[in-house]
């Protein structure tokens, strides 16, 4: 069974004509008027083939089609509509809409499935406006607090909560309901599938992520009275240390990867020596012991060169994300429908944060991974092909059938057993 590639390639288009960017892209930051408009047209696709809508506690939007047994737990599909600032047309979009999509290729079909089946847009996903990302799926599962995610606030000190009110998205359904099993369709991020030339990934896990906090502070000065020899230059000190912590994770660790994505020089001129700049590292690895070891090797080097440069240096973690094994019996189901498909795969494991590396914990879990072109992604040039999406969806459409299938034809001969 197949999707309808052409209605889904429309709904992807139509979606990204919300917070467009010059440069083909979008912005729809989290609880925003953008992604609200987003979720509102989602809205209007679900309306039209029935299904109930609900929000839960943090925000999450749940759009849910009966099954023939209401009272098994669901199997869900999901991923998110916010974006990065300037970010792409796919990234989390795609498997909202891919899932919307088997829902309505379901409907034309009259297919019941066993298991009533929910598709879910989880709020914050990429933590752009509120952090940490992953703050939906966070919270529902209980990684993080819900009194915490409420306070939390962006730059101008708006709080989630306000913003949850503000736009209506505060629901009752209650937080950690039971799932059956977690399908997220995504783009890959990287350029490994299409290397490769491979339709589909079969993802059988994620990464470790952990984000450290950083200031480095000197003395400030004035740039044209100050003597090279007296200064306590924090600018130049932390440069040296980003160049020194990626030359180490490179020769070291092979797996590892590091980013310094974000800096603040507090008090800013163009002739003053800088006195205190907050950044940040993000550090990636598939092995927790790794990044730990990658986490113990930065804190030296960081020290290392403060103390040569005269600087304090405050170190602190942000949040981490242990490295996340998928569910075997669903990575098989996405094996089978792959095959009955034809198309050409590979396993892969996740390089980045999804929310499916949350809802992991807290049932059987999967991903399918497509292609993106040139393997950009949290970029405006982001990019699919028509035909890959349309694959993706497939593999979805087919392993949520087979999950819902074997589900049932087993209870059906314990049933059977009982009696």
């Amino acid at each position: 069974m197949r999707v309808n590639a052409e209605r889904l390639w429309q709904m992807l288009m139509e979606m990204a004509k919300i917070g467009a960017t010059d440069k083909g892209g979008n912005t729809r930051l989290a609880l925003s008027d953008q992604d609200i408009f987003g979720r509102s047209l989602l809205l209007e696709w679900a309306r039209k083939i029935n299904l109930s809508v609900h929000y839960d506690e943090i925000g999450n939007l749940i759009l849910r089609r009966s099954g023939q047994n209401d009272t098994e737990s669901p199997i869900v599909m999901g991923s998110h509509l916010d974006t990065q600032p300037k970010g792409g047309r796919f990234d989390g979009i795609y498997g909202v809409l891919a899932g919307m999509e088997v829902m309505q290729r379901l409907t034309e079909e009259n297919i019941t499935t066993y298991h009533p089946l929910e598709l879910i847009v989880w709020m914050n996903e990429e933590g752009a406006r509120f952090t940490p990302a992953m703050m939906g799926s966070a919270t529902f599962v209980g990684i993080l607090p819900k009194q915490q995610a409420y306070d939390t606030t962006d730059k101008k000190g708006v709080s989630v909560y306000q913003e949850l009110i503000r736009t209506q998205q505060l629901g009752k359904y209650p937080l950690a309901r039971p799932f059956q099993a977690y399908y997220e369709a995504h783009i890959e991020q990287g350029p490994v599938l299409e290397n490769n030339q491979v339709a589909i990934g079969v993802v059988s896990g994620g990464q470790a992520i952990l984000w450290l906090d950083i200031e480095t502070r000197g003395k400030a000065a004035h740039a044209g009275t100050t003597p090279m020899n007296f200064r306590k230059d924090t600018m130049v000190g932390t440069a040296e240390m980003i160049v020194a912590v990626e030359q180490h994770i490179i020769e070291k660790f092979p797996q590892g990867l590091v980013t310094f994505g974000e800096m603040q020089v507090a008090n800013s001129s163009r002739n003053t020596i800088p006195e205190h700049i907050q950044w940040t590292i993000d550090l990636r690895h598939p092995e927790d012991d790794m990044l730990m070891a990658m986490e113990v090797a930065t804190h030296k080097l960081l020290n290392s060169f403060a103390v040569q440069r005269g600087l304090e240096v405050r170190i602190s973690r942000h949040w981490f994300s242990p490295s996340t094994c998928f569910d075997q019996v669903c990575v098989a189901t996405v094996q089978e429908a792959v095959d009955q498909l034809g198309y050409s795969n590979q396993p892969i494991v996740s390089g980045a944060g999804h929310d499916a590396i949350n809802i992991a914990k807290h049932c059987p879990t999967t991903m399918i991974f497509i292609p993106c072109i040139g393997g950009l992604s949290h970029n405006e040039a982001e990019d699919v092909h028509f035909n890959d999406a349309g694959r993706g969806a497939d593999v979805l459409l087919n392993a949520i059938l087979n999950y819902d299938q074997k589900y049932a034809r087993s209870m059906r001969q314990k049933q059977a057993e009982a009696i």
